[in-house]
């Protein structure tokens, strides 16, 4: 089958994509997209965790069929994601909760010709750079589903409790640290955001 979607603001097509195929496998084979990592693949260490339709999801428990149509955002198009955040909730951003980024507003953003998309300036998000700072990159594989989730808990809410960081990562398994530099790096983001404020 053919499959339609959305990725990290760009319209892709995948072709002689098998009914059992997961979202994750297209990522990585299909799209050349391997920020995702393959590990488990049972949806239960969270190192391939991406944003469909806004919502953190596990790319391996996707079926790549149910992605017709709507909107992935991987940690390839994390920088993006977040310039696009700031320009559109300029200040503010989601720090509410009430606004997000609704299925509209993404078809919205992503509806550009190639030639205007890119914004790629090698510049990091704002959780990627906090990331860096608070050393809580070790060996890596974990990192780019820990970097999709916390993301996603900082656009919806700007001041989490350290409760409510533990609860947004409590899908991502870390076999390096005891997750210290990890809560540091994310209190670092949402630190920083309240600057901006």
């Amino acid at each position: 089958m053919r499959v339609n979607f959305t990725v990290n603001g760009r319209k892709h097509e995948a072709d002689d994509v098998w009914e059992g195929e997961s979202l994750l496998y297209v990522l990585r084979e299909r799209m050349g997209l391997p920020g995702s990592k393959n590990a488990c693949e049972q949806g239960e260490c969270g190192s391939c965790t991406v944003r469909l339709d806004g919502v953190p999801v596990c790319s391996c428990l996707v079926a790549a069929g149910q992605v017709e149509g709507r909107e992935v955002v991987t940690v390839e198009g994390l920088a993006e994601f977040a310039a696009h955040r700031s320009e559109a909730h300029p200040g503010s951003g989601c720090a509410s909760g009430a606004c997000g980024t609704s299925l509209d507003q993404a078809r919205r953003w992503e509806a550009k010709p190639a030639a205007e998309q890119s914004r790629n300036t090698g510049e990091l998000s704002p959780i990627q750079q906090a990331f860096i700072d608070a050393g809580a990159v070790q060996c890596g594989f974990c990192t780019p589903g820990l970097l999709v989730a916390a993301d996603e808990l900082l656009e919806r809410n700007a001041e989490p409790s350290d409760a409510d960081i533990r609860e947004a990562l409590s899908g991502n398994l870390c076999r390096c640290t005891g997750y210290e530099k990890i809560l540091d790096a994310v209190r670092l983001a949402a630190a920083r955001a309240e600057e901006t404020v």
